[in-house]
């Protein structure tokens, strides 16, 4: 069989959505090359990227690569995938140069073509993530290894905003919390808040790609294997008391969650918001403030934020 490649040059801050949008169209698997992957090696304080070799040459943007089966007919997917990036500076999300390319790819190729992009890469003080094919040994005893299948849609969790989330939630969980991860992908999230003592998480998301994918993540994941994930619109519905929220999606679905996250968050729980550029930061405080959260931690990776936030005491 024969595969096809859709390219996809971007903007760095659209790869995950972009990624997402062709998922959701039908591909097996997509590859992200990044310009911050760079930036992000040379200023990474925790380690490094194990092959420097294989960061991209890119100066700027990002391509996103997404791998079809010939069965697929493409002349029928392209106009709607075009339409889909369109509409993503609608959700403040730049997208760059936004030039669509397909190739052939040979079958021998496809299935490893994008492996070569993903390799173990430390995010945190105690937290590494290691592609499901690659042999990683801990560097020292506190570190937690998460293993990640990254051909399953949703790359490494090694974006900026992901990395921000990871280190709120280090500073947040004691342990013995019930957490709620809204939108999770890949399930990074909900499988780091496990290494880091949360005794209950519930993990949502709204596409069925992405609750097979996290699904099949968390049993990558031996701690992860009581992490209950499923397809929801949000916290819609949901009925779960939780000390912690956490959210890594756009700043404008984060709007959207304010009013169930308050309902659902225990008194001086705290909830994590990650995914805002700088644009949108002083939209997303102004939103919380008004809610009643309180502003308690706000992390900073070039241009983007995650912001930590505690439900206060009734008084």
């Amino acid at each position: 069989m024969k595969w096809n490649e859709v390219k996809i040059e971007t903007a760095s801050e659209a790869v995950e959505a972009v990624a997402n949008i062709l998922m959701e169209a039908g591909a097996s698997g997509v590859a992200i090359e990044d310009s911050l992957d760079v930036a992000n090696f040379q200023s990474d304080q925790y380690g490094e990227i194990l092959d420097k070799e294989m960061i991209t040459t890119l100066k700027e943007g990002a391509y996103v690569a997404a791998y079809f089966p010939e069965t697929i007919f493409l002349p029928e997917l392209l106009p709607a995938i075009k339409q889909e990036v369109a509409k993503l500076p609608e959700y403040g999300l730049a997208i760059g140069k936004n030039e669509v390319t397909v190739s052939e790819v040979a079958e021998e190729n496809w299935a490893t073509a994008w492996k070569k992009y993903y390799h173990p890469v430390r995010l945190s003080r105690y937290l590494t993530i290691v592609p499901s094919w690659e042999q990683y040994k801990p560097q020292h005893a506190d570190e937690k290894i998460i293993t990640l299948d990254p051909g399953m849609a949703f790359g490494t969790g090694t974006h900026p905003t992901t990395r921000l989330t990871l280190q709120a939630l280090e500073v947040t969980l004691r342990g013995g919390e019930t957490v709620l991860d809204v939108g999770t992908g890949s399930g990074v999230l909900s499988i780091a808040s496990k290494y880091l003592g949360a005794k209950e998480v519930h993990a949502f998301d709204l596409d069925d790609v992405a609750v097979q994918a996290a699904q099949e993540n968390m049993d990558l994941n031996p701690i992860a294997n009581d992490v209950q994930v499923s397809a929801n619109d949000l916290l819609k519905a949901v009925d779960t008391q939780a000390d912690v929220i956490v959210a890594n999606i756009l700043a404008d679905i984060i709007l959207l969650m304010i009013p169930d996250a308050w309902r659902l968050l225990k008194q001086t729980g705290t909830l994590i918001v990650s995914g805002i550029i700088e644009e949108k930061k002083a939209m997303i405080l102004e939103a919380m403030e008004q809610q009643g959260f309180e502003v308690d931690q706000i992390f900073q990776q070039k241009d983007w934020y995650a912001i930590l936030l505690k439900k206060p005491e009734e008084e």
